[in-house]
């Protein structure tokens, strides 16, 4: 694929998702900055759905950052878990809330690079807060988002650091929040991993890789 037509590609996609999705948000529950980077945390490796079980104890419980830095580990693991991973997520969380309570006045920071430094914040996480939380211009490549990409056609990148790359050099920086969203709900309910549900998706006559595996030869 040239230049030319990954372009034509890409604004034909973001025009279906604008006229057929145009309110997508995160389905992850949550009533301030803290609280959702407390959700992205737990939800690394765990759906959405299940998180959004268990947050409005936890949030209960620590509604402000100052809560649960002082918190004890048996205290939070208590609380997750029934969540994936509970004793590295329970580290990350004390230790997240410590970290913002002392270096980052209790604030949760815009920029992804300080957002980073935090215990349980990769990249993916990071990106997810500044986008939901500050409308910054940048993409969470989380595996929905990487596999829907490379389905599509909108990068050939191997990596998640290389889709990141591609979508975010060929996405207007005004979408590229929005477009996260787009991305993670279609392939969630539509673009799923094991049995793509082409059929009802209006995207098919535009995806590459549906296109490559429907050719008829004459």
């Amino acid at each position: 694929m040239n230049k030319k037509e990954r372009e034509i590609l890409y604004s034909e996609i973001l025009a279906w998702f604008r006229d057929n999705v145009p309110s997508p948000t995160t389905e992850l529950h949550y009533d301030t900055p803290f609280h959702l980077l407390i959700s992205v945390i737990l939800s690394a490796q765990c759906t959405d759905k299940r998180v959004n079980m268990y947050t409005p104890q936890i949030f209960k419980e620590f509604p402000e950052p100052e809560d649960l830095a002082s918190a004890t580990f048996e205290k939070v693991y208590g609380l997750i878990k029934s969540i994936s991973f509970p004793n590295n997520k329970a580290k990350h969380l004390i230790g997240m809330a410590n970290m913002l309570v002392n270096e980052f006045g209790g604030k949760v920071p815009e920029d992804p690079d300080e957002l980073m430094k935090l215990p349980g914040v990769g990249r993916k996480t990071a990106n997810v807060i500044a986008s939901v939380i500050y409308d910054k211009p940048v993409i969470a490549v989380d595996t929905h988002v990487f596999r829907v990409s490379r389905r599509l056609g909108l990068s050939e990148g191997r990596t998640v650091e290389a889709v990141e790359k591609d979508l975010t050099e060929n996405i207007p920086a005004e979408l590229r929040a929005t477009a996260h969203h787009w991305l993670i709900l279609h392939g969630r309910y539509t673009c799923t991993a094991r049995k793509p549900k082409c059929g009802i998706c209006g995207l098919k006559d535009m995806c590459m890789e549906y296109r490559t595996e429907n050719v008829r030869i004459p």
